[in-house]
C-alpha cells in the first residue's frame, strides 16, 4: 500500500452537538403513569362439546388488576404444583417437609428472648473438665438361647420384651477404667451413634439398653468436677431417642390418605400407634433403678401428647416427685434441670410443675453442706470453693425457667425464699443470673445488702458484684441509687489482691460506669485498673478483659475530643504490650472514630492521639504482613485523614500532610490518599483565591506540585505512578504551572518503557497491554490542550510519547499499538483545528499560541503521515491466513476514523478509504449487517450540508454479497 498524506477535515463542535441531540417530542399522558397499576384484560374460553355436534366455543373477558408478585407471594409455583403433581415421590417429600415444620412450631412457644440450652452447651464442656481418669460401666447382654418360636399373642410379645429387658440388667458386666477426658467423651459418641444404627436396622430394644446404659452414668460422681460435662453428653443421647420414638409413632399416624392436623389430638391418632406408645412406656416403666427410669421417661415426654389431652400435665407432677428420690444434691439438681428443659420444650404454659421443681431444689439446697457431700468432697479431695460452681449450670437453668415471663409477685416470693436461706451466695448469683435484668436492676441496692450479708466461704463475693454489674449492663436502676451502687461495688473491687479476679469484676462495671457518669468517674475507674494490673505485669494475662474495657469505653464516649481528653486512657493503652493486642486494640478506636465522628476536625488532642494510634498501626507492618491486613490498616488511616481539616488555613493542612508522609510511608494506599489530598488542596486554594492568583497562592500550590512530585517515584504500582503523574500534571496545569505540568507528564512518558508485559491484580497475573492502552487514551486528551513549550520545538510532548510507542516491545499477535496509533491520529486531527473542544481556564492551549500558522499545520500533517504509514504497515503485515479476521476489523476501524476525522474531499484519501472498505470485506471475513450499517450512515450523512461529496462516495462503496 502507498503512503497517503492526511487531511483533517474542519470540524464546527457547537453545531455536531446541536444535531446530536434528542428530539424533543409532546407526550399526552392523559390518564398514563408509569407508576400506575397496570390493568391486565383476561379472555377465557370455555369448551362446549356435544355428541354429534362440532364444539364451539365461548369466550368471556374481565378486566382486573393483576399484581405480577402475588403468584410468588401466595405459594402457587408453577414449577413447584407441576413437580408435585407429576411426581409421588416429590408429594412424599412435601408432606414430610410440612410435618417437620409442624413438630417444629408445635414445640415453639418460647420466644426468642429464652436463651435456649444449646447456647449453653458448648460453654459447659469446655469450663468442666477434668485430667483424672474416667471410667464406664458397660452391663453386656447374656448370650442365653431363647425361646424356638414367637408366640402370636400380644401379651407374650410383651413378656419376650420384658426379658429381653431382664436379661440386660443381669447380664455380664464390663467396665472400661483409666479413661482419659477425651477417651470418655468418644466413647459416648460412639454409644450416641450405636444408637442410631440400632434404630435404623429395626433393633429398637438394643437401642432402649444403649439408652439405659447412659443414663446410669448419670449416677456416677466419682469424678466430681466433669459431672456438669457429663450430664451434657449424656442428655445429647437421651435428646436423640426421644427424637427418634416420636418420629416412628408419628410416622405411624400417617398414611397416603390423610396426615396429622398441625395441633392433632390423640382422637386423631390411630390405634396402632396408640399401643405403640403405651408400649414404650411400659418398656420404662419396667426399668428397675429410679435414675434411668425417670431420665428415659422423660426424654419421651412428648409421647404423651398421642395418648391423651392431659397426659404431658400429669406426667410432670409425677416425674417432679420421683426426683425427691435421688439423695445426692447434685445428681438431682441435675435432674431437675433436664426436666425443666424438656418441659420448657414440650409444655412451657405449664408453670406449676417448674415452680415445684425450684421451690423443692430450695427444700433440699441445705443438704449440699451436709455430712455427707462434706465426707465425699473429703474423699475426692475436692475443696468447697470448687464444689460449688459445680451447680451453677443446672441451678441457671431451673432459675432461667421458672422466671421466663414470671408475674413480678412470683419473682419477688422466689426471692424472699432465697433470704430465707441465709442469702447463700451460690443461690443469690444464680438468681442474679436468670432473673430478668430490669427485675434485679430496679431493686440493686436490695441485692446489694443481701450481698454484704453473705458468708464467702465456698463462693467469693466478688463474683456476686460481677453477676450484679452484668445486670446493670442491661438495664438502668432507679437515678437516686446510682452513683451509691457504683461506690459500694468498688469498695469490694478494689480490695481484690487476685489480678484475674480483680480484672473480671473491673471489665463488668466499666460499663457501668460509662453508661451513667461522666470523664472524670471513669478515668478514676482506668487508673485503678491501671495500680492493679502494671505490678508484675500482670496486665499480661489479661489482654482479653483489657481490650473489652476499651471496646467499652468507645462504645459510650462518641466525641473523641472527650475521650482523649480523659488522663488515663492512653496510659491504659500502654499497657497492651504485646504488638498483636496492641494493634488490635488502635483498629478498634480508628473503626469507632470513622463510624462516629462525622464532622471534619483539625483539634489537636484528637490529632496528636490518633496520629500515634495510626503509627502504631502502621509501624506493625513487615514482610510477613498479610496484602488484606496491610489494606485493612491503610483503609483505617485514610479514614482519619479524610476527616482532618483545617479550613482556609492551607499551609497547616499542607504541614499535617508532609507529617503524615514521613508517618505511613510504608503503606502505599496511604501514600496515594496523601497525594490526592494535596492535589485536592491545591485545586481549593485554586477556588479560593478566585483569580487573585498571588504570589503566595502561587507559592502554596507549587509546594503542593513538589510534593506530589517527590512522593510518586516512592509508590510501587507502575500503574498507581502513570496516573498519578497524569492526574498531578492535570491539577499543575489547572493551576497555570506550566512548566511543573510538563514535568509530570514528561515524567509519565519517560515511566512507559517501564511497563511490565504482566501485572499482578488481586492475586493474579495479566496482561498490561489494556491498562496502557486505557492509560495512553486520557493521556492523548489531556495532551490536547497541553501548549507547547517555547524551547522545545512543536508537539514536542507527542514527539517524544511516539517514540516510546514505537520503541515498546508489544505482545506479537496484538493490535493494540495500532489502536493507540489510531487514538493519536484523533488527537493530531483535534490538534488541527482552529478552536479546540475543551480549554483550561487561563491556560493558552495550541489554537490559541498558534491560531492556524501554516508551518504549525505543515508539522501535524507530516505527524499524522508518519503514524498512518505505521498503521497501513501493520495492516499489510496481518495478510495471512490466520490474521485475516484481525485485518478486516482493523481496517474497518481505520476507515472510520477516516470517515469521522479526516478530509474525504481530497482524493487520495478518498481512495484510501475505499481501499480500506474492500479490505475489510476480502476474505469474508466482515460482518454484513456492520457494514450495511456503516453505509447507511454514510448515505444519511451525505444529505447534510457540505456533505455532498459523501453520496459520491457511497456509491464507490460494494457490499459484498455471500452465496
Amino acid at each position: 500500500m502507498a503512503v497517503f498524506p492526511w487531511h483533517s477535515r474542519n470540524r464546527n463542535y457547537k453545531a455536531e452537538l446541536a444535531s446530536c441531540r434528542l428530539e424533543t417530542v409532546p407526550l399526552e399522558c392523559g390518564d398514563y403513569h408509569p407508576l400506575k397499576p397496570i390493568t391486565v384484560t383476561e379472555s377465557k374460553t370455555k369448551k362446549v362439546s356435544r355428541k354429534g355436534s362440532t364444539s364451539s366455543t365461548s369466550s368471556s373477558s374481565s378486566s382486573s388488576v393483576v399484581d405480577p408478585l402475588s403468584s410468588v407471594l401466595d405459594g402457587t409455583d408453577p414449577l413447584s404444583m407441576f413437580a408435585a403433581t407429576s411426581d409421588p415421590a416429590a408429594t412424599a417429600t412435601v408432606t414430610d417437609s410440612s410435618r417437620k415444620k409442624r413438630d417444629k412450631d408445635d414445640s415453639s412457644f418460647v420466644g426468642p428472648d429464652f436463651e435456649p440450652w444449646a447456647n449453653k452447651r458448648g460453654e459447659i464442656l469446655a469450663r468442666y473438665t477434668t485430667t483424672e481418669k474416667l471410667s464406664i460401666n458397660l452391663f453386656m447382654g447374656s448370650e442365653k438361647g431363647r425361646a424356638g418360636a414367637a408366640a402370636s399373642a400380644m401379651s407374650e410379645k410383651v413378656r419376650t420384651r420384658l426379658e429381653e429387658l431382664d436379661d440386660f440388667e443381669e447380664g455380664s458386666q464390663k467396665e472400661l477404667l483409666n479413661l482419659t477426658q477425651q477417651d470418655y467423651v468418644n466413647r459416648i459418641e460412639e454409644l450416641n451413634q450405636s444408637l442410631k444404627d440400632a434404630w435404623a436396622s429395626d433393633q429398637k430394644v438394643k437401642a432402649l439398653k444403649i439408652v439405659i446404659q447412659c443414663s446410669k452414668l448419670l449416677s456416677d460422681t466419682s469424678v466430681i468436677q466433669f459431672y456438669p460435662s457429663k450430664f451434657v453428653l449424656i442428655t445429647d443421647i437421651l435428646d436423640t431417642f426421644g427424637k427418634l420414638v416420636y418420629e416412628r409413632i408419628f410416622s405411624m399416624c400417617v398414611d397416603s390418605r390423610s396426615t396429622l392436623p398441625d395441633h392433632f389430638s390423640p382422637e386423631n391418632v390411630s390405634d396402632t400407634a396408640k399401643e405403640t406408645c403405651l408400649n414404650w412406656f411400659f418398656k420404662i416403666a419396667s426399668i428397675r433403678e429410679l435414675i434411668p427410669r425417670f431420665y428415659v421417661e422423660a426424654s419421651i415426654l412428648k409421647c404423651n401428647k398421642f395418648l391423651s389431652k392431659t397426659g404431658i400435665s400429669e406426667c410432670l407432677p409425677r416425674l417432679t416427685c420421683m426426683i425427691r428420690g435421688i439423695g445426692d444434691p447434685l445428681v438431682s439438681v441435675y435432674a431437675r434441670a433436664y426436666l425443666c428443659r424438656v418441659g420448657m420444650e414440650v409444655a412451657p404454659n405449664l408453670k406449676g410443675s417448674l415452680n415445684k421443681n425450684f421451690f423443692d431444689f430450695l427444700l433440699t439446697f441445705k443438704q449440699i453442706h451436709g455430712d455427707t457431700v462434706q465426707n465425699q468432697l473429703v474423699a475426692q479431695g475436692v475443696e468447697l470453693l470448687s464444689y460449688l460452681p459445680l451447680y451453677s449450670p443446672a441451678m441457671g437453668w431451673i432459675f432461667q425457667c421458672v422466671s421466663y415471663h414470671a408475674p413480678e409477685a412470683l419473682l419477688t416470693e422466689m426471692m424472699e425464699r432465697c433470704k430465707k436461706l441465709g442469702n447463700n451466695a451460690l443461690l443469690l448469683n444464680s438468681v442474679m443470673s436468670a432473673f430478668r435484668a430490669e427485675f434485679i436492676a430496679a431493686r440493686s441496692m436490695d441485692f446489694i445488702g443481701m450481698i454484704k450479708e453473705c458468708d464467702e466461704s465456698g463462693f467469693p463475693k466478688h463474683l456476686l458484684f460481677r453477676s450484679l454489674g452484668l445486670n446493670l449492663a442491661l438495664a438502668d436502676p432507679p437515678e437516686s441509687d446510682r452513683l451509691q451502687i457504683l461506690n459500694e461495688a468498688w469498695k469490694v473491687i478494689t480490695k481484690l489482691k487476685n489480678p484475674q479476679d480483680y480484672i473480671n469484676c473491673a471489665e463488668v462495671w466499666v460499663e457501668y460506669t460509662c453508661r451513667h457518669f461522666t470523664k472524670r468517674e471513669v478515668n478514676t475507674v482506668l487508673a485503678d485498673v491501671i495500680k492493679h494490673m502494671t505490678p508484675d505485669r500482670a496486665f499480661e494475662d489479661s489482654y482479653p478483659q483489657l481490650q473489652s474495657i476499651i471496646k467499652k469505653v468507645i462504645a459510650h464516649f462518641h466525641d473523641f475530643s472527650v475521650l482523649f481528653s480523659v488522663e488515663k486512657f492512653l496510659p491504659f493503652l500502654d499497657m497492651f504490650q504485646k504488638e498483636s493486642v496492641r494493634v488490635e486494640v488502635c483498629k478498634c478506636i480508628m473503626e469507632a472514630f470513622i463510624k462516629h465522628h462525622q464532622e471534619p476536625t483539625k483539634d489537636p488532642v484528637i490529632l496528636n492521639a490518633l496520629l500515634h494510634i495510626c503509627k502504631t498501626m502502621h509501624d506493625s507492618v513487615n514482610a510477613l504482613t498479610l496484602e488484606d491486613e496491610k489494606r485493612m490498616l491503610a483503609h483505617l488511616i485514610n479514614g482519619f485523614i479524610k476527616m482532618v481539616s483545617f479550613g482556609r488555613d492551607f499551609e497547616q493542612q499542607l504541614s499535617f500532610y508532609v507529617e503524615s508522609r514521613s508517618m505511613f510511608c510504608n503503606l502505599e494506599p496511604v501514600l496515594v490518599q496523601l497525594i490526592h489530598s494535596v492535589n485536592r488542596l491545591a485545586m481549593e486554594t485554586r477556588k479560593v483565591v478566585k483569580g487573585n492568583h498571588s504570589r503566595k497562592t502561587a507559592a502554596f500550590v507549587r509546594a503542593c506540585v513538589a510534593y506530589c512530585f517527590i512522593t510518586i517515584p516512592s509508590l510501587v504500582g507502575i500503574f498507581t505512578r502513570l496516573n498519578l503523574y497524569l492526574h498531578s500534571g492535570q491539577v499543575a496545569l489547572a493551576n497555570q504551572c506550566l512548566s511543573q505540568a510538563d514535568a509530570f507528564f514528561k515524567a509519565a512518558i519517560g515511566l512507559i518503557p517501564e511497563v511490565p508485559k504482566m501485572i499482578s491484580i488481586d492475586g493474579k497475573l495479566r496482561p498490561s497491554e489494556p491498562f496502557l492502552l486505557e492509560f495512553l487514551c486520557n493521556f492523548f486528551s489531556t495532551l490536547l490542550i497541553v501548549p507547547d513549550h517555547p524551547e522545545h520545538g512543536v508537539l514536542f510532548l507527542v514527539r517524544e510519547l511516539l517514540n516510546v510507542i514505537q520503541d515498546y516491545t508489544w505482545e506479537d499477535n496484538s493490535d493494540d499499538k495500532i489502536r493507540i496509533y489510531t487514538s493519536v491520529l484523533h488527537l493530531l486531527s483535534a490538534m488541527s483545528q482552529d478552536t479546540y473542544l475543551y480549554h483550561i481556564d487561563k491556560v493558552d492551549s495550541n489554537d490559541s499560541l498558534y491560531g492556524g500558522d501554516s508551518k504549525f499545520l505543515a508539522e501535524n500533517s507530516k505527524l499524522c503521515e508518519v503514524v498512518m504509514a505505521q498503521i497501513l504497515e501493520h495492516l499489510k503485515a496481518l495478510a495471512k491466513d490466520e490474521a485475516l479476521k484481525r485485518q478486516s476489523l482493523l481496517g474497518l476501524s481505520f476507515f472510520n476514523s477516516i470517515l469521522a476525522h479526516g478530509d474525504l474531499r481530497n482524493n487520495k484519501l478518498n481512495q484510501l478509504s475505499v481501499n480500506l472498505w474492500h479490505l475489510a470485506q476480502r476474505h469474508g471475513c466482515a460482518d454484513t449487517r456492520t457494514m450495511v450499517k456503516t453505509l447507511d450512515y454514510i448515505k444519511k450523512r451525505s444529505k447534510q450540508p457540505d456533505m455532498n461529496h459523501l453520496t459520491e462516495l457511497a456509491l464507490r462503496l460494494p457490499l459484498q454479497t455471500r452465496t
